[in-house]
């Protein structure tokens, strides 16, 4: 019951800023889920990062449907640009999954720590673009999108943390960069999640119920709490100034980062 109730507030705490700054959810999900199952004997040492990893992954699917929904209500989606990157996006997220899969848990946590610090750099310096600079063609929005599927996978993460910031240096305007965000964010969780289930079908010594690399217990905890407070969360990203959130949410992404890879290697 414990564990039950930890996943549910995780999944009301990831839900609400999934849809206040149109993230996945993912850069706290994976380490708080990475603590969450080193701690029950139950999870193998080796494959705690991986299952940390697609749980969270296959959560951000529906996190991400609940959030597009709010934002499309604001009209701060641009879908010419969702339909865009849609594409690099998946091709993108079945490569970053088969990677993953592959990669050792300690690699793989290095990657993820120095990956979450340098988007919570990014987000306390709010570094702005030249008042000129505008979005590329297709082919440019099609390469950056499978970039972004990519890591996105690897680190498991709903897209945002890349998208936002590279739609915001393109210009657009933050409300639209977060929705449109919110929106890329439910291929990346599509591609992933079914990247994970693959990979990680046939791997021995999973605990009971899993699906892949995707821990159903949890999954099935955290899903109802984070659609049911992502809309609260995009509902707030139209009316409040986010720059103050950005640094907080930031100071948090590099705690829990830095105590994810303790544990990993402790």
């Amino acid at each position: 019951m414990i564990w039950w109730l930890a996943y549910t507030a995780l999944g009301v705490f990831t839900g609400f800023f999934a849809g206040m700054l149109g993230i996945g959810g993912g850069l706290v999900m994976v380490p708080t889920l990475t603590l969450m199952f080193a701690a029950q004997a139950a999870f193998p040492a080796t494959e705690v990062l991986h299952l940390a990893l697609g749980t969270s992954m296959a959560t951000i699917l529906f996190t991400a449907l609940a959030s597009l929904r709010a934002h499309h209500r604001h009209g701060a989606v641009l879908w010419p640009v969702v339909a865009q990157i849609t594409p690099g996006i998946l091709l993108g997220t079945l490569l970053g999954t088969l990677f993953a899969a592959s990669v050792p848990a300690r690699p793989l946590a290095l990657f993820f720590t120095g990956f979450v610090c340098l988007i919570a750099l990014q987000m306390i310096l709010d570094i702005k673009p030249k008042p000129s600079r505008e979005l590329p063609g297709t082919g440019g929005v099609l390469a950056v999108g499978t970039g972004i599927g990519a890591i996105s996978a690897l680190v498991a993460i709903g897209g945002g943390s890349l998208t936002v910031p590279f739609l915001t240096w393109c210009n657009v305007r933050v409300q639209n960069a977060i929705g449109t965000s919110a929106a890329v964010g439910f291929p990346i969780a599509l591609g992933g999640s079914l990247g994970y289930i693959v990979n990680g079908w046939e791997q021995p010594g999973l605990p009971a119920w899993s699906l892949g690399y995707i821990y159903l217990p949890a999954f099935i905890w955290l899903v109802p709490a984070s659609m049911l407070s992502a809309p609260l969360g995009a509902s707030l990203a139209h009316r409040l100034p986010v720059r103050t959130l950005k640094r907080l949410f930031a100071g948090i992404l590099i705690l829990l980062a830095a105590k994810m890879s303790w544990g990993i290697f402790a």
